[in-house]
């Protein structure tokens, strides 16, 4: 079975705000789809809308980042960011606008609250690669990019490649919503 297409800037589905997952028994193949997506482009997580899925629901895999996640594959299921400490600027590339590394300046700690895929609940603190990972993909979640969070100055340098990305990503959006693909 082909690797799910990662969905690119300009396509509608990365402005919207992700609903809430409530069918928690059709998560493991999505889930296993989404791993596979990931681990194809080489990136450390995937937001659902990523993949032109409407749920909230994200993955990463951040090989030994810190004792919070051991270098293990995550799921998180229904996340919001409950809580934020310091701040720190870091560059950052996203799947969905390959290419592009732009300096973006986040909270340097987070706590988030979430489910896993058993509807457990969780608290949870974060720091380092892992808390700026898991803002990128709750940026997705609720339809901001890294696009976003910049000057227009800092984009410029991108300009060209952005509008290239969005040019291809509104093609693939007319072929999947006349059903050619």
């Amino acid at each position: 079975m082909p690797v799910k297409e990662i969905i690119k800037l300009g396509d509608p589905i990365l402005r919207k705000a992700c609903l809430p997952v409530e069918e928690f028994s059709l998560l493991p193949p999505i889930i296993d789809d989404m791993f596979d997506a990931m681990y194809e482009s080489e990136g450390v997580g995937l937001a659902a809308n990523q993949v032109n899925l409407d749920m909230n629901l994200f993955i990463l895999h951040i090989p030994g980042e810190d004792e919070n996640d051991g270098g293990e594959p995550r799921i998180f299921v229904n996340s919001k960011i409950i809580a934020t400490e310091g701040k720190s600027k870091d560059s950052e590339g996203c799947l969905s606008i390959p290419g592009v590394r732009l300096e973006i300046t986040r909270p340097e700690i987070i706590t988030l609250e979430y489910q896993d895929m058993d509807r457990n609940n969780h608290v949870e603190k974060f720091s380092g690669l892992t808390a700026r990972a898991i803002q990128h993909e709750t940026d997705h979640l609720n339809g901001v990019l890294i696009t976003d969070k910049v000057s227009q100055v800092q984009k410029l340098q991108y300009k060209q490649d952005l509008k290239e990305i969005e040019r291809q990503a509104m093609v693939r959006y007319s072929e999947r919503q006349s059903g050619s693909v």
